[in-house]
């Protein structure tokens, strides 16, 4: 589906952004370098992308008052993640120019709908069932096809929060109340070999352009690298990801930047994981590596400018600075080693202006660009020598 043509927004015009953290500060740098002004509403005084701008609209993403600031002054509007409310992604579509727009964002802000869509479309993705209430888990516990498997809170899990194990049907129930007896999603548990992610970016004139997929790592459920180099991914898993996600932005009508994931089994079949209406962590190396950005595509999209397909022109490998690399074995808070790792080669620190570094808490990102993957893993493991991770 194509919609109707949109005008062009023109540099010097003010564009919005729900949500104040580094995407939203990444959104504002790309938008800002390009001559746009940016507001932001954001409920936390000092929050990443306020810092950048004198336009902060400090309220809850669902005050109306804080709504009505940002629709007089922005000619369009963006999101910077996915669990904005959805009353006020509504208030602002009937308001103001916003992409993506909010049946899109109520799709990717439930697993269920989620892996719903994925069915419609034919893309593959691991057996699952809807667990809503104890009579819904009684009914998923009779399919053995579903075990070992994993329960997922249907709405706000992230970085592996909102999940659990479940070995065996008798142990659905308690590991639902355990979650909350929240809607939950149950998955079976497959024999992963890695995952890769696909971030595209889709015009409202139905344009749809793509970064090659990037091969990702995590560790406790958080991502701990991506890398994008030629060979890194098999060419026929890298082309079936590409066409999966390209369906699937199509199938939402989908205007903006938006990431899938998938994961890829021992035995190479493709299956769907999830999706995020944004920019994605796992494509923070595009500033670094590609001649345009995710971030300069999500204001493409915004503004109607036209979508350039991104070229890479450096093998990329990110790494993920949590805010553990903040402290010593002891427990005492120390600065990380910045000046021996920019001594690396084709290093690029990115750090996000959050001043309390907590364990788990994403303060920055490394990108190591370079002219083959052989010399970024090798840079890429001289800083985790140097602040202290464990070697990949």
């Amino acid at each position: 589906m194509t919609r109707p043509a949109q005008a062009f927004i023109a540099p010097g015009a003010v564009l919005g952004v729900l949500g104040g953290g580094q995407l939203g500060r990444m959104f504002a740098q790309s938008a800002q370098a390009a001559g746009y002004e940016v507001v932001v509403l954001e409920p936390q005084a000092g929050a990443p992308a306020a810092q950048l701008t004198t336009r902060h609209v400090c309220s809850a993403y669902d005050d109306v008052d804080g709504l009505h600031q940002v629709a007089r002054v922005a000619g369009a509007v963006t999101i910077e993640f996915e669990n904005v409310p959805a009353a006020a992604l509504q208030w602002l579509e009937r308001h103001v120019r916003l992409a993506p727009h909010a049946p899109a964002v109520a799709v990717c802000q439930d697993r269920a709908q989620e892996k719903a869509l994925f069915q419609r479309l034919g893309v593959p993705c691991a057996p699952h069932a809807a667990v809503h209430d104890a009579a819904g888990c009684a009914t998923a516990a009779a399919r053995e096809e579903l075990f070992p498997g994993i329960l997922k809170t249907a709405r706000m899990g992230y970085d592996g929060k909102g999940q659990l194990g479940v070995q065996e049907p008798a142990g659905l129930e308690a590991a639902w109340r355990s979650l909350g007896g929240v809607a939950c999603v149950l998955e079976r548990r497959l024999d992963l070999d890695y995952e890769i992610s696909v971030v595209l970016a889709r015009g409202a004139d139905g344009r749809m352009v793509h970064f090659e997929p990037q091969r990702n790592v995590h560790r406790d459920g958080i991502l701990f690298s991506s890398t994008s180099a030629p060979g890194v991914i098999p060419e026929g898993a890298a082309e079936a990801a590409v066409r999966a996600a390209r369906g699937v932005a199509e199938g939402l009508d989908y205007v903006g930047v938006l990431c899938v994931e998938f994961f890829v089994t021992r035995d190479g079949r493709l299956v769907a994981n999830e999706m995020a209406p944004r920019p994605h962590n796992s494509g923070h190396h595009t500033i670094d590596s590609c001649d345009v950005s995710q971030f300069e595509l999500q204001w493409r999209c915004l503004v109607g400018a036209p979508l350039p397909q991104p070229r890479r022109h450096s093998a990329a490998l990110m790494l993920n600075l949590l805010g553990d690399l903040w402290f010593d074995p002891q427990a005492r808070q120390r600065e990380p080693d910045w000046a021996g790792v920019l001594a690396l080669p084709g290093a690029h620190l990115h750090l996000y202006g959050k001043h309390e570094p907590r364990a788990g808490r994403k303060m920055g990102h490394l990108s190591f660009t370079g002219p083959s993957l052989a010399e970024v893993e090798a840079a890429a493991r001289a800083a985790c020598a140097l602040l202290g991770l464990a070697p990949f």
